[in-house]
């Protein structure tokens, strides 16, 4: 393809092309090829359109639709040239569509703009990002009610402030990321629902006065309706914020689970062992085992933020409609995605491969005395105490214990009743970390009871 057509490509409007420095800064090519399939696709709706309102022949309409599938498999193929004179992907798209098919190839920009070309573009690719991040956060809540149906009653403490608060269950845990992970589900679907507005025969931006189909084409690409306002229309970005927007919250969620892979794979935890396809090893220190794949998850995220951020300070001044400056608008969107989509993949392969220490998790759930709200709890049911002097009572017990270097189920009856003389055997049903999860039964508890449940709920949803 030459460059010396990039003056026609113009409309004659200069007498030279762009200076390097111009040309530079103009083209998008480099980045905006990404989004090639969309382009063909809009455009091949747009000639049927044109030609079933009679704005051009049936002949014509389908040498465009032909030539731009041999455009397709040129750059599907790896043997198309694109050139940066020619700016974008539509326009390298045009000028060799003409080539393929000569003169009819210069009628099927009539009615339409590269403003609401790009537009129509971008929400395309967008969607295509939003339906594969419902499949990818799917597949990872399968992942996680997996990891939680196998031990819906293996016992781990539970924290705040990273200190041992009460005992949970291992499934409990992956539970709550599955409820966090499932609302990224449902704000991917409500903003694919949001943006599915086609911009397609805005033109420039105050419509055409062809008598043009925007419904045609609008339900050919599988959008629900067109854009109502032809301004919204070319200078609208929210749907790609949003996206940004609901990217960076899950991958905000991403980041707390790798957090938590990081601590839980030390050797100080041992909760549990990653699989070698996520894991790395030291080039100097043997034993090491390194949880390379969820730090990097937790990195990733900063890009992210940052896309979004960037996007919308883009687009914070600009009035309407259309100003160069939304040509700024893909490169962030398009590294967020790949990075989103990755930090997914990711996440779901160390949650399947993962294996949690059930040993490690007990053994840790039965120490920093966790049982410490439940001997409270029961001093109140069964002695009457109000729960500040229960709250009292179990703290000198704590210190008690602390004194003697054991946790709370060690100390004998005869030295709780020294404490508070109201204590009785019954103590004990209620001290252990199993007894403690179990007597969880309220919504959304820990007991093992409403786990499995929860479990076949989700399982539900998402059949």
């Amino acid at each position: 393809m030459s460059d010396t057509s990039s003056n026609q490509m113009w409309g004659g409007r200069f007498a030279a092309g762009p200076d390097a420095i111009m040309e530079a800064i103009n083209a998008s090519i480099g980045y905006d090829q990404r989004m090639a399939a969309q382009d063909i696709a809009g455009s091949r709706a747009h000639a049927a359109m044109l030609a079933a309102q009679g704005i051009i022949s049936d002949s014509d309409a389908k040498a465009i639709r032909e030539g731009l599938l041999t455009v397709l498999s040129e750059i599907e193929g790896g043997t198309f040239e694109f050139s940066t004179a020619l700016e974008d992907i539509h326009m390298n798209v045009e000028a060799r569509l003409k080539e393929v098919i000569g003169e009819p190839a210069g009628r099927l920009h009539t009615g339409r703009s590269r403003n609401d070309q790009v537009a129509t573009d971008f929400r395309l690719w967008v969607r295509d990002q939003l339906d594969a991040a419902e499949g990818a956060l799917e597949a990872l809540i399968k992942a996680l009610l997996g990891q939680a149906e196998a031990g819906a009653d293996w016992v781990m403490p539970g924290f705040t402030h990273l200190q041992t608060a009460q005992p949970v269950t291992w499934g409990h845990h992956m539970m709550a990321y599955v409820e966090m992970f499932g609302r990224d589900l449902s704000r991917v679907r409500d903003a694919r629902k949001r943006m599915n507005e086609s911009p397609l025969g805005a033109a420039a931006l105050a419509g055409t006065g062809f008598p043009i189909d925007r419904h045609m084409t609008a339900e050919a690409l599988g959008f629900d309706r067109p854009m109502a306002n032809s301004l919204d229309a070319v200078s609208a970005r929210d749907f790609a914020i949003e996206f940004l927007s609901v990217a960076s919250i899950s991958a905000m969620h991403l980041s707390r689970f790798a957090e938590e892979l990081v601590i839980w794979s030390s050797a100080q935890f041992r909760f549990v062992t990653l699989s070698d396809r996520f894991s790395t090893g030291s080039s100097i220190m043997p034993q090491k085992k390194n949880p390379d794949a969820a730090e990097l998850i937790r990195a990733k995220v900063g890009r992210i933020f940052g896309a979004n951020v960037a996007l919308m300070m883009v687009m914070k001044g600009l009035p309407l409609a259309y100003s160069k400056d939304m040509q700024e608008d893909k490169e962030q969107v398009f590294d967020a995605a790949d990075n989103w989509m990755l930090a997914l993949a990711a996440m779901e392969g160390m949650v399947k491969d993962m294996t949690a220490n059930r040993a490690s998790l007990e053994a840790s759930a039965s120490s920093g005395f966790s049982t410490a709200t439940d001997l409270a709890d029961w001093l109140v049911r069964e002695t009457g105490l109000p729960f500040r002097e229960a709250h009292h009572v179990t703290g000198a017990l704590v210190a008690l214990a602390e004194q003697k270097g054991c946790d709370l189920p060690d100390l004998s009856l005869s030295e709780m009743q020294a404490v508070k003389d109201t204590i009785t055997e019954d103590i004990f049903n209620v001290l252990g970390v199993h007894n403690s999860v179990a007597s969880r039964m309220s919504y959304g508890g820990t007991a093992p009871a409403r786990v499995r449940e929860q479990v076949a709920r989700w399982k539900e949803v998402l059949a």
